[in-house]
Formats: C-alpha cells, sequence, structure tokens
C-alpha cells in the first residue's frame, strides 16, 4: 500500500508542477477506482478537477484524451498541462492529473433531453470510426474476453450456500450472505452465461473500435449550460463496438433503461448492425465483474465504502435494473 499524500502535499504539487495556487482542496466521493483519488481544486478564479492515480498505467487514456481533443471530438475535456507542457504529473507511485472542473450534473441524476441523445449518439460514433495510430494503438488494451471477473465470483460461491461462519461478521455482511443466497441461481446464470457467450464472442481483431468501456450515465456530465461532456478516459480499449453500446438502454445506475432513449440515440449514432450475442455477454459480464469488485470489498475489507456498495449490489436486481435488461438480451 502507497504512503497517501496529504492535502497540503497535493496543494504544494499543484503549485509546483501547474502553477497553480490552490486556497482549498476537497475530496470527492466519486468513481470506483480504488486506486484513485479525486479532488476540487479551488483557486481565486478558477476551479480544476484534480485525479491522483497511484500506479503508472493512465498513459494510453491521456494519449487517446489528447488524440480525441486534436480531432475536435466534442464532448472531451482536455487535461490542463504542467509548467513543462505534459498532461500528466509523475509523482512518487503515482500520477497527477489535471482538467477544468465541469459544474454540472452526471447522468445517473440528470435527465438527458432529445437532443442530447442524439449529441451523445453521434459523438460515440465519431469515436469509434476514429483511426488509431499505431503509436497508441501498442499501449491500448485489447478485447480478449477474459475469465477473470468470472473466476472470482465462482471463489465466493461457498457463501451463496451458507457454507460460512455467519457469527463472525457484521450487519452488512450479514445481509449481503442473505441476499446471495436468495439471488444464487441469477448470479449463477450471468456467470454461466457470460462464460458461453464468451466462447460465441470471438470476433475479428480488425473490427474493433476505440472503446471508451466505462460509458454508463455516471460519466456523462451535462454543465448548466446544458453542454455535455464524456469523462473518465482511465481505461479506453480496443473492442467491438458493442463494449460500448452495452451501456444504450443497459440500465446501469438504474438509468439509461428506456426504449425511447435507445431509439435517440441511435438516430445520432446512425444505423448500425449490432451483434446481439456480443451485446448479450458484455451486458452479462458487466454485471459479474460489478458483482466480484463488490464481493471483495464487502466481504474481505473494512472499506467505509461497504454499505454503499452493497447498496449498488442490491440495486442491480431491480426491476428493469441491469440483470433484467441482461437476460432479456440473451435471446438463447
Amino acid at each position: 500500500m502507497h504512503q497517501l499524500l496529504t492535502h497540503q502535499q497535493m496543494i504544494n504539487n499543484l503549485k509546483t508542477h501547474y502553477g497553480i495556487n490552490v486556497y482549498e482542496l476537497l475530496q470527492l466521493p466519486l468513481g470506483a477506482d480504488l486506486n484513485a483519488i479525486i479532488y476540487k481544486a479551488k483557486t481565486w478564479d478558477q476551479s480544476y478537477f484534480v485525479k491522483l492515480i497511484y500506479g503508472h498505467e493512465h498513459d494510453a487514456g491521456l494519449a487517446i484524451l489528447e488524440l480525441l481533443q486534436q480531432t475536435k471530438v466534442p464532448l472531451i475535456i482536455p487535461p490542463v498541462p504542467t509548467l513543462q507542457g505534459q498532461l500528466l504529473q509523475r509523482l512518487d507511485h503515482a500520477t497527477l492529473i489535471v482538467q477544468p472542473f465541469i459544474d454540472g450534473q452526471n447522468c445517473f441524476s440528470h435527465i438527458l433531453t432529445a437532443q442530447q441523445w442524439i449529441a451523445l449518439g453521434k459523438s460515440l460514433k465519431s469515436i469509434h470510426a476514429m483511426p488509431i495510430p499505431s503509436s497508441i494503438q501498442v499501449q491500448l488494451r485489447r478485447e480478449t474476453f477474459s475469465p477473470q471477473w468470472r473466476h472470482t465470483v465462482q471463489s465466493f460461491y461457498h457463501f451463496f450456500s451458507g457454507h460460512c461462519d455467519l457469527e463472525s461478521v457484521d450487519d452488512i455482511s450479514q445481509n449481503l450472505l442473505n441476499f446471495l443466497k436468495l439471488h444464487a441461481a441469477e448470479i449463477h446464470k450471468l456467470v454461466n452465461r457470460a462464460e458461453a457467450l464468451a466462447k460465441k464472442s470471438q470476433v475479428d481483431i480488425s473490427l474493433y473500435v476505440l472503446c471508451h468501456a466505462d460509458l454508463h450515465g455516471g460519466n456523462v456530465l451535462v454543465d448548466k449550460h446544458n453542454a455535455l461532456y464524456l469523462v473518465d478516459w482511465d481505461n479506453p480499449i480496443l473492442a467491438p463496438k458493442e463494449r460500448d453500446l452495452m451501456f444504450i438502454g443497459g440500465g446501469v445506475g438504474n438509468v439509461w433503461n428506456k426504449q425511447n432513449e435507445v431509439e435517440l440515440f441511435y438516430k445520432g449514432y446512425g444505423e448500425v448492425n449490432i451483434d446481439m450475442n456480443l451485446l448479450a455477454y458484455y451486458r452479462h459480464e458487466r454485471i459479474v465483474e460489478d458483482i466480484a469488485i463488490y464481493l471483495q470489498q464487502i466481504l474481505t475489507t473494512t472499506d467505509n465504502n461497504r454499505l454503499e456498495m452493497y447498496q449498488h449490489l442490491i440495486n442491480m436486481f431491480k426491476p428493469r435494473g441491469v440483470v433484467e435488461i441482461a437476460f432479456e438480451t440473451d435471446k438463447n
């Protein structure tokens, strides 16, 4: 575990490397990346979005941000350069990224208008159609249909059957274990169908496109002028277009689950042939990944966010949530 930087150390780094004189630094409860800390840095005339990422694995995302900025793809918030003109600042065991702070709401709480859905579709189409230089391609992840998250959930199967010491857990863990037993059949189905669909979904890598990879409502911001921004480019990937399209109508965060929204999005995106097996795979696999992450954090740590993670987990199984929609997408 790396030593976390203090607020004063962060303020000093922003002044030294960016020339930004911060009078207030607020840590924000945003994002699910356990290796990242988000801040709002206030100066007397502007505010900045500051991301401190432990580890050095986000160069590809920054290269993509720069490429999108150069090609004038809309919805992108460009990074603020350092005093040396770099898009990030290396620190000991961490990376510092600064962007202008967008004062607005994400789409977990903001309902997009028809025009905004169309604009989102147009922008994503331009991203998917963008040629990626080979120098950047070699930095990007590529879809491999890895079984990592399926195996992680399977490693927790003994909790589903109650084969654990329930007297040694707290209320959150007890509630979780009861929930797992109640929904064990659905979770087994999610894992098994994701595995089966992965085996059917080996596609020609020449058809891979640049994908954001986490295009849910929480990563689309709407400012006070109703402008859209697509944020969190930390983990882009070369993958089938369905890797991003699965979020449209997929119900992540119990939003974006209405048919009229899907129709408006594709009015902007344009006519497209969607591989329904791939779409079903990605919707199943995303749920399995989230379950794996939530189980790891709730059952094996003392993290302060455990109750919030538990709530996210149970919300996935609500009507018109991701589980119901994933099963509907799978026609087999």
